[in-house]
């Protein structure tokens, strides 16, 4: 074991981090925006100016019922195309074609944070990679005040390839702050991020250093899957596993076959280290750090491919935890949307119309639609006990029909989209609990509205709500 000290940590372009929540041209733009709305509804409701405020209703329900099937439309888009996206895949046989000799050295990043309890089971896997332990550099990135996790690591004898990194105490506290200063210890070519719960395949690093090797210098990152091996611990899990199933192993696969930007998962994404340093690390100040960078190799030119292998995440199995858990990732989605949607022209040049178009659809239109779930459903539930009359004034036959069609059909093909993401992952026990999914997308607006919140509150902008870790048996299976 090897205590290290910490170098000056990457930095990266202001423009491109989330310290500000909104940059100038976009706080003068939209306050332009709210005050001539403002002033045009006061004008229509006063003297008469202009469209009837019933107008501007059904504008509006018109406009997001549009946004509504646009972003159905991308999510079974992305889901039906994935069968022919070039996923690398690696046979054992293709592993050993290279010698261990000639095997790049490679750097883990594990940022930890009151993970006391998980930490001899992390030790353990991260010692039984299938990878030549003299080319392994295992960073161990602890943060100061973490009293606990430092006296269990005291306690315990690590090899030559662990170091522990100590974060200092210092704003802002969070997972993309300790991987800079871990990225700044890294010695290898390659470096991948790992949580404490995970649970790599053995022979990951082999199949990233074996893709690296293989792909152009462009392809600067491969993800990995990511998947839950507690699925069965209640309902919650059982949704949470269809979820990561069908974005890892449909989704992110559809992104990849139309090669449009792809936001990253938070661990098991192996990276080019001089790429990594290039793009000046990860933002700090954003709490989806991962998505973030994702967009940001986009707009570099550079590419993302997905590979087949799997790391296993404990999934949340309590409620308040999966709220804290998920509100922290559409904060940060609203994070990494406000930030490159700061120079629109820029970002369309450098993107291309497709692959913009896409960020905007996975990021910024998708959030959208969980904030105003729940205003159609309660809408929706006023139609079915009141019939159409009240609600016909503010939604002409044509929008109240289309809206309810595209809320009843969009929500069973994306039920019939999760049972799929089962039926991939072998979990067929699930395909029943879809059926209840809905429920689970009302939990999700619950987090979206406590994000917006955070958002809001500048002291809590880039708070780390900490996910607990070891609520479940870390033999169950």
């Amino acid at each position: 074991m090897t205590q290290t000290s910490v170098r000056t940590p990457v930095t990266l372009d202001p423009e491109l981090s989330a310290d500000k929540l909104l940059s100038r041209g976009q706080a003068v733009g939209g306050t332009v925006a709210l005050v001539t709305i403002a002033v045009l509804l006061t004008l229509s409701a006063t003297i008469g100016f202009g469209p009837s405020l019933l107008r501007w209703g059904q504008f509006a329900v018109a406009a997001v019922t549009v946004v509504y099937v646009v972003v159905i439309a991308f999510k079974l888009a992305m889901v039906f195309r994935a069968g022919g996206a070039p996923v690398l895949r690696f046979e054992p046989a293709d592993l050993r074609a290279v010698p261990d000799r000639d095997l790049a050295r490679y750097s883990i990043l594990v940022p930890l944070y009151r993970e006391a309890s998980v930490l001899p089971y992390l030790v353990d896997r991260l010692s039984a990679l299938d990878y030549p332990a003299d080319k392994v550099q295992i960073l161990l990135l602890i943060e100061e005040d973490d009293t606990e996790t430092r006296a269990a690591l005291d306690t315990m004898r690590l090899a030559p390839q662990f170091e522990i990194v100590i974060i200092p105490d210092s704003p802002p506290k969070t997972k993309p702050k300790a991987c800079n200063v871990g990225l700044s210890r890294a010695t290898g070519e390659f470096c991948v991020i790992y949580d404490a719960e995970d649970r790599p395949d053995a022979d990951q690093l082999r199949k990233a250093a074996l893709a690296f090797r293989l792909l152009p210098d462009r392809v600067v990152c491969v993800q990995a899957e990511l998947h839950y091996w507690n699925p069965w611990t209640n309902w919650l899990t059982r949704c949470f596993a269809a979820e990561y199933a069908t974005n890892f192993s449909l989704s992110l696969r559809g992104l990849d076959r139309h090669r449009l930007a792809i936001p990253l998962g938070g661990t098991s994404n192996h990276f080019r280290t001089d790429a990594l340093l290039d793009l000046g690390g990860w933002d700090q100040y954003n709490v989806t750090e991962d998505a973030d960078l994702g967009i940001r190799i986009a707009r570099r030119g550079w590419d993302v491919r997905m590979m087949v292998s799997v790391t296993e995440e404990e999934a949340n199995s309590r409620l308040g935890n999966w709220v804290r858990q998920r509100s922290r990732w559409i904060k940060g989605y609203i994070q990494t949307w406000l930030v490159h949607s700061r120079n629109p022209v820029r970002v369309w040049r450098e993107l291309g119309f497709k692959r913009a178009a896409a960020m905007h659809l996975t990021l910024g239109f998708s959030t959208f639609t969980t904030l105003v779930n729940p205003i159609f459903w309660a809408l929706f539930v006023s139609y079915l006990i009141t019939g159409p009359r009240y609600l016909e004034p503010l939604f002409p036959a044509a929008s109240l029909y289309a809206g309810l069609a595209t809320m009843i059909l969009g929500n069973v093909l994306m039920c019939y989209c999760l049972m799929n993401g089962c039926m991939e992952r072998g979990l067929h026990r699930a395909v029943r609990a879809m059926l209840t999914v809905p429920l689970y997308w009302g939990l999700m607006s619950v987090a979206a509205y406590k994000a917006v919140f955070q958002l809001l509150r500048p002291s809590k902008r880039h708070f780390w709500e900490l996910t607990e870790h070891g609520l479940v048996s870390h033999e169950t299976n």
